[in-house]
């Protein structure tokens, strides 16, 4: 008889307030992404204070996702601990995947540059194209040469850090994706964690996001919306390639 498997041991560094709807709606959206396996997901609140190796201890993927009211390029008292959390988390050799303020926040973290730029603000869906050296990744190499991710973002990564291959790019911005080659951490300025309904429902807990940093509506965001199959594929394969029993 074939045994259930145990479920993933996640950690997942959050950045947002505790009024922040999306708290519970983030959790939610990366149990679906790794499942059909499945995930205990306890969340360490960067906010409040440094993560240590041993809050690492017995954690099979560290996860981290977006921000409700924070920026990696600006940061905050708060932002020189955080950082230092992530450099934790890449030394320790436990697998870890970032999202949107996560992949920003990493890089900085590793000697990586981080802007604020809302003229290449990207918001909705979005098609992003493949570099060669994601065509041969164990992760990005099944997409075919592009595909489509949802996204909502105004700062972007400039540089990125030493040691970090580029995987995916879009056209307004090149950073949109990458891997270190020194440690199992990949980064994506896109959310994959996040179908069509996720990112509506982001967009809909920040309404005045759209007007503020794209200047457009939330109408006009919909009506562009599409599914991301593709895009929503990568943390299982991630899992597959670099978690113990994937």
């Amino acid at each position: 008889m074939n045994r259930a498997p145990e479920p993933l041991r996640c950690l997942l560094l959050q950045v947002r307030d505790p009024g922040d709807p999306m708290r519970g709606h983030e959790i939610a959206s990366f149990e679906r992404a790794i499942a059909p396996r499945p995930a205990r997901i306890r969340v360490f609140d960067l906010l409040g204070g440094l993560l240590r190796p041993s809050d690492l201890a017995d954690v099979d993927l560290v996860l981290l996702g977006g921000s409700g009211a924070y920026s990696a390029a600006t940061g905050g008292p708060w932002f020189p601990t955080a950082l230092e959390s992530l450099r934790t988390v890449h030394a320790s050799g436990v697998p870890a995947f970032a999202s949107c303020w996560g992949f920003q926040a990493m890089a900085a973290a590793m000697g990586g540059e981080v802007v604020n730029d809302r003229g290449r603000a990207e918001i909705g869906t979005h098609d992003l194209v493949l570099t060669p050296a994601a065509r041969a990744d164990p992760v990005f190499g099944g997409l075919g040469s592009s595909f489509k991710a949802q996204m909502g973002h105004e700062d972007r990564v400039e540089t990125l850090p030493p040691h970090a291959t580029l995987l995916a790019s879009s056209a307004l911005v090149a950073n949109q994706a990458y891997r270190f080659d020194d440690a199992p951490v990949y980064c994506t300025q896109f959310h994959p964690e996040l179908d069509a309904s996720g990112i509506l429902a982001r967009l809909s807990a920040y309404p005045r996001y759209l007007a503020e940093v794209a200047g457009t509506t939330y109408e006009e965001v919909v009506a562009r919306l599409e599914e991301t199959p593709e895009a929503n594929e990568l943390l299982r394969r991630f899992v597959d390639t670099f978690v113990a029993g994937g």
